[in-house]
């Protein structure tokens, strides 16, 4: 076994060219020094140095021994870096609808990042259709979304109650009913749909956004009617039902599912959007 401080004075005597500078970097005193060398000679029996006056010379094994140490002295301090180093934080994928009062479960969920420094969080907003699929990919741990009620595999759910939703001051709609829709492929947008094609109304796509903004909006404007859930009516808007010829249209669901080999802490936010999402008071903050 090679002493390691034995090492690191050697390769300081050859670096700076004699014992007293050597001593100097390493902060010992010269004697200091030679005493440590004359250890290293004894550990690997061979002179290192040939001594002329105040000059020292590396001998051959003295050379030979100088490549070794380097790379000794470098390998330990790689493997001290390596164990000082701190764990590699767990990287933690949330999904989530943008109409499921955005901002306040983003204040939820930015309080449990700062809760768990050791964990990264990164969040998606998107159409509840590529969140189930970013799911299934394995690209999010952690998704809410709304789907139809009756299924399987969700950690916790709760029902959401649709509305057609207008501007207060918008007559009953004519035919065809002019929609303000998510895009294709939204629960909500093909609920509308299927109901008035049920009910033999005729629809037209009179507006169509991907956020829940601009379909408000796109509300208050006149533009056309929505179909949301009841909790993101706003001031200025009204909910129509059969006496302005729209159909009742059966409850949907939003879903809380976990990927099924989801890091351990994905249980820890699973509970704390559980617990935002079953206190009406705060799902209903659309702010």
């Amino acid at each position: 076994m090679l002493d390691l401080d034995l090492l690191h004075a050697f390769v300081s005597v050859v670096d700076a060219g004699g014992f007293t500078r050597a001593g100097e970097r390493v902060h010992r005193t010269q004697s200091t020094v030679s005493q440590q060398i004359r250890r290293l000679e004894a550990a690997t029996g061979r002179p290192l140095f040939a001594r002329t006056g105040r000059q020292v010379q590396l001998t051959e094994d003295g050379e030979r021994l100088l490549g070794y140490a380097r790379r000794i002295l470098a390998l330990s301090a790689e493997a001290k870096a390596a164990m000082a180093r701190e764990a590699p934080a767990v990287v933690l994928r949330l999904g989530m609808p943008d109409d499921v009062a955005v901002a306040a479960l983003t204040r939820t969920v930015a309080a449990f990042a700062t809760a768990h420094p050791d964990v990264r969080l990164a969040v998606r907003c998107g159409l509840s259709l590529d969140l189930a699929a970013g799911l299934e990919r394995g690209d999010l741990d952690v998704a809410l979304m709304k789907r139809e009620p009756g299924r399987s595999g969700a950690r916790a759910s709760w029902r959401e109650d649709l509305v057609w939703v207008a501007a207060a001051s918008a007559a009953p709609p004519d035919d065809p009913v002019p929609l303000v829709a998510f895009p294709h492929g939204c629960l909500y947008r093909n609920r509308a749909i299927d109901t008035l094609e049920r009910a033999g109304r005729p629809w037209r796509i009179a507006y169509e956004c991907p956020n829940l903004v601009g379909i408000q909006a796109a509300v208050d404007g006149g533009l056309g009617v929505a179909l949301l859930e009841k909790r993101a009516l706003l001031p200025g808007q009204r909910v129509l039902g059969p006496e302005s010829g729209l159909p009742h249209v059966p409850a949907s669901e939003l879903a809380l599912c976990l990927r099924r080999d989801a890091p351990p802490v994905a249980e820890a936010l699973a509970d704390v959007v559980a617990a935002f999402c079953a206190d009406p008071q705060m799902l209903a903050r659309a702010a």
